[in-house]
């Protein structure tokens, strides 16, 4: 038999692509020192350029043929640090360190719940390097790591800015309740849209529907109004699509075998 062997992967380093990925490495150890410098609005910021750079480098990795183990590898842990140790520690400065004015003990749970955000984050792209290329290329399994951080981190803005009127210390139990949703939703089986296709196979595995490509215009003129806010909002009503979504999945089977 003649078989056609697909060409080994890569074992060599890529400069192009391995940039973006130091460069949103640089972006979440920035914010990171921000945020300890009570800098929250650019420790925020730093974290969404890390989730730009996060989505640049493994496009421009699979458009110039420079993909990689090492790439693979290295992007990996560099969002171990923007996705992870970043927003939890950017959330911790900024709010749930207050809580040790309720408490010794509630300011030990301050901790903890951003440390569990952090291991949650680690589990999250431990389990997603291990699923690659065995799921629906539509769906998230749990909640993907920069969703979770641009949740945290919108949080953060949409208060920080000091427009509201809010600060981090008044709101450190709605900060808890957030950055433990965000860490338990990361290491759910609950599925999220990835929006990178349609599920088909051959050329119309990567379409996405019309009215999406459609609400792209709108979408920039909203964000461009409100950017905090509006991405706060966005980050909520994301996180909410998939709970939300199984629980809808769950009630048609049960309205279906009911129906039986």
């Amino acid at each position: 038999m003649n078989e056609t062997k697909p060409p080994p992967r890569s074992r060599g380093i890529y400069l192009l692509p391995n940039l973006f990925t130091t460069a949103g490495l640089f972006a979440g150890f920035y914010a990171i020192i921000a945020a300890a410098n009570g800098q929250f609005v650019n420790a925020a910021i730093a974290v969404f350029v890390a989730g730009l750079m996060d989505g640049i480098d493994g496009r421009v990795a699979r458009l110039t043929g420079t993909s990689s183990d090492f790439g693979v590898q290295y992007d990996s842990l560099a969002d171990l640090v923007s996705f992870g140790l970043a927003p939890a520690l950017v959330m911790y400065h900024w709010s749930l360190s207050a809580l040790k004015f309720d408490g010794g003990v509630m300011g030990r749970v301050g901790w903890v719940v951003a440390f569990l955000y952090a291991a949650c984050a680690a589990l999250r792209l431990a389990r997603f390097n291990t699923q690659v290329g065995t799921v629906d290329k539509r769906w998230f399994i749990g909640l993907a790591s920069p969703a979770a951080a641009g949740l945290m981190m919108s949080f953060v803005w949409a208060f920080a800015d000091g427009e509201l009127g809010w600060s981090g210390e008044q709101l450190r139990y709605v900060a808890l309740a957030v950055t433990l949703v965000a860490a338990l939703l990361m290491v759910s089986r609950i599925r999220f849209w990835s929006f990178k296709g349609t599920g088909e196979g051959g050329a119309k595995a990567d379409r996405i529907p019309f009215v999406v490509l459609a609400l792209v215009p709108l979408a920039l003129a909203i964000l461009f109004i409100d950017l905090p806010r509006t991405l706060f909002a966005v980050g909520v009503v994301y996180a909410l699509s998939g709970p939300g979504y199984w629980l809808w999945q769950r009630a048609r089977r049960t309205r279906d075998g009911g129906n039986a």
